[in-house]
């Protein structure tokens, strides 16, 4: 139920909490709503999304400043994108330039997205620039938002699934060094 939920699987949390006759600890609907956000990162709507996340919880973007630059960092992205070079100059300038004044982060992180517009196109930049018009880097972003609304309505923002297997990872690690035991292939899966 818990991967259900986060991962944002309405349906199948719903199907699952009535088959397992389960009462539901989390309001079904703020799925949706997080899923609308994603989708809109998916995508590049980034406005569509600050729009969103503010009336699903305006403080979450009020009281998370590093969220709010990563936020408006692929807002930057998408003008460089789109080819809106002129856009994105002037959005660095009125909007992200004074965060990068404010925090050292904030400015290497500028500098390296603003380094885009070094290269004619994203193949001839290094991938560590390059990544940046990846659609990782939107999957990424849409990721800490998921994180911070689950952190706002106080549910878990990782799955407990995954820390399972990495705390039996760990566990493997250790025991590997006293004993021989068969190990789970946990990589063909």
């Amino acid at each position: 139920m818990d991967y259900l939920v986060i991962e944002g699987f309405k349906g199948a949390a719903e199907e699952f909490s009535q088959e397992a006759n389960l009462a539901p600890t989390v309001d079904f609907e703020s799925i949706e709503s997080r899923m609308i956000i994603r989708q809109a990162l998916q995508r590049g709507d980034v406005e569509d999304a600050i729009t969103r996340v503010n009336d699903l919880n305006p403080e979450i973007l009020d009281t998370n400043a590093a969220l709010y630059f990563r936020l408006q960092q692929q807002k930057l992205i998408e003008y460089i994108r789109a080819g809106r070079i002129a856009d994105a100059l002037q959005f660095a300038q009125e909007e992200l330039a004074p965060r990068g004044e404010e925090s050292p982060e904030f400015l290497a992180e500028l500098e390296r997205t603003m380094s885009l517009l070094a290269f004619e196109n994203a193949t001839n930049a290094p991938p560590a620039i390059a990544d940046l018009l990846s659609p990782a880097q939107r999957m990424k972003t849409a990721g800490e938002v998921n994180a911070a609304i689950l952190d706002s309505l106080s549910q878990g923002k990782e799955v407990k699934l995954v820390g399972l297997l990495k705390l039996l990872c760990w566990g493997e690690s250790l025991l590997e060094e006293k004993a021989e035991f068969p190990k789970l292939n946990l990589s063909s899966a």
